[in-house]
């Protein structure tokens, strides 16, 4: 290994440096004297090299310097052992500036994005994969939140109106017996017990749902959705992390499962007795990492570039663009069972709705059938002969009309962020700025699938 040292020389208020030995990751440089300087212990070999003073890339023409395919420029070195790298300008037609501020990289970002994306893509992964690993869970946690619990005993009607009065699409149970959380009531949940009940009224009817705990729900449930050959379903696990954890591994945790969020354990248990710390959501690593982009986002152009140009979301096969997911729309008169039946098949959380020429509407979302449990109106109910219509009515007699959450191709991948960044916000629809047909969605799940690669 050598010790090589890499400055900039000439007059400026802060400079970073970045180079191919870093995956283009950039460092800040410490002002020794009247120059900017920052030393790396590197292998043998030719390296690339860049530097960012003031807001602008720029390389040093007193160096070696070379020209991609795409047009960048960039300083080199020749690290060799026991030997300084020889430094001898290159003879080069684009030279006539001032040497006292080096040569302006004019083909770096912005420009440099939309000419190598490429490497724009890695070099923000990179960047978003440092930031996530070297922050823990503990970081997003709320200093002060109010998180529900439920007993698992308590009964089936009860806690869903609980789940609906308090606005919440998820919870924690609670096991006495077992003195820890056990598992999760979700939406999901509640979307089943009404199959149930519309399917077998007998079997669950509504005044014993006033007495049917929740633990006696869970385990109907996996005799009740089991496979088609008889065989029950096989209980998971609960999945958690630990606050300790970074959030690389916590997000994970999150896509790969297919959740919307994760109990976070305390690592060290304390004098209540209560493991759980908190609930992890992607949205809420989100909103840190937007708090950590936004102080260097002069370093990120990726951030700037138009969604046309990024390849991530869930996109409607007219726009030519490809999807590992298939994008589905709905109409207002479509049955709500079939909104539900695609829901839990094709394990999303949410589908836009259009009206008769296509245009978007609304978005139903899973957690909108807690709606249905206001007022018990999921007992008084056929799901057979609702309509997407008749169930967004009861949403918007229970919370009012909502804003849906909209972009264009042309936006930036930093305006989807901020807008996914705002509380309650899970995916924003991507129309056509005239019509308001659905070009693609992007959510939470498509945006760190594409951080992490």
């Amino acid at each position: 290994m050598v010790l090589q040292r890499f400055s900039w020389p000439y007059p400026a208020g802060q400079a970073s440096f970045c180079g191919s030995f870093t995956g283009w990751r950039e460092y800040p440089m410490a002002l020794v004297g009247a120059e900017f300087q920052v030393v790396f212990d590197l292998p043998p070999g030719v390296y690339q090299y860049r530097f960012l003073v003031d807001g602008v890339w720029r390389c040093d023409e007193s160096k070696p310097f070379v020209r991609d395919e795409y047009g960048l420029i960039s300083n080199e070195v020749l690290v060799e052992n026991n030997a300084q790298p020889v430094v001898q300008p290159e003879p080069s037609s684009t030279r006539g500036i001032n040497m006292d501020e080096g040569t302006i990289l004019t083909t770096m970002p912005p420009e440099h994005s939309s000419q190598n994306p490429g490497m724009q893509i890695a070099i923000f992964r990179n960047g978003v994969s440092g930031m996530l690993l070297h922050n823990t869970v503990y970081d997003v946690v709320p200093l002060s939140s109010k998180l529900a619990v439920l007993d698992a005993q308590l009964p089936v009607k009860q806690a869903f109106k609980i789940m609906h009065d308090e606005g919440l699409a998820l919870v924690p149970l609670w096991d006495d017996h077992q003195g820890t959380i056990t598992g999760m009531l979700t939406a999901s949940d509640f979307v089943l017990m009404l199959r149930k009940l519309q399917r077998n009224i007998r079997a669950l009817g509504n005044e014993e749902l006033e007495m049917h705990p929740i633990s006696a729900w869970k385990e109907a449930k996996l005799q009740f959705y089991g496979s088609p050959d008889g065989a029950a379903i096989q209980r998971r696990p609960l999945i958690y992390v630990k606050d300790s954890d970074n959030l690389v591994d916590v997000a994970l945790t999150i896509i790969r499962n297919e959740i919307s969020s994760v109990p976070i354990f305390k690592s060290m248990p304390d004098s209540s007795g209560m493991p759980l710390l908190n609930l992890a959501t992607l949205q809420g690593i989100l909103k840190f990492l937007c708090l950590k982009l936004q102080e260097q986002a002069e370093g990120y152009s990726l951030l700037h570039n138009q969604l046309i140009n990024i390849p991530i979301g869930t996109w409607a096969p007219h726009t030519g663009r490809t999807s590992n997911r298939q994008l589905r729309t709905l109409r207002l008169s479509s049955p709500l069972n079939s909104c539900l039946d695609f829901l839990l098949q094709d394990r999303v959380s949410s589908i836009p709705i259009v009206d008769d020429n296509g245009s978007l509407r609304d978005v139903y979302s899973l957690s909108d059938i807690m709606a249905l449990a206001k007022n018990d109106v999921y007992a008084r109910i056929e799901l057979e002969q609702v309509t997407v219509q008749n169930a967004l009515d009861v949403q918007y007699q229970v919370q009012g009309r909502r804003q849906c959450h909209t972009c264009l191709q042309t936006s930036t991948l930093l305006e989807v962020l901020q807008e996914l960044s705002i509380p309650g916000v899970r995916r924003v629809v991507v129309i056509d700025q005239s019509t308001r047909f659905v070009e693609g969605i992007i959510s939470l799940r498509d945006i760190f699938t594409f951080f992490l690669g």
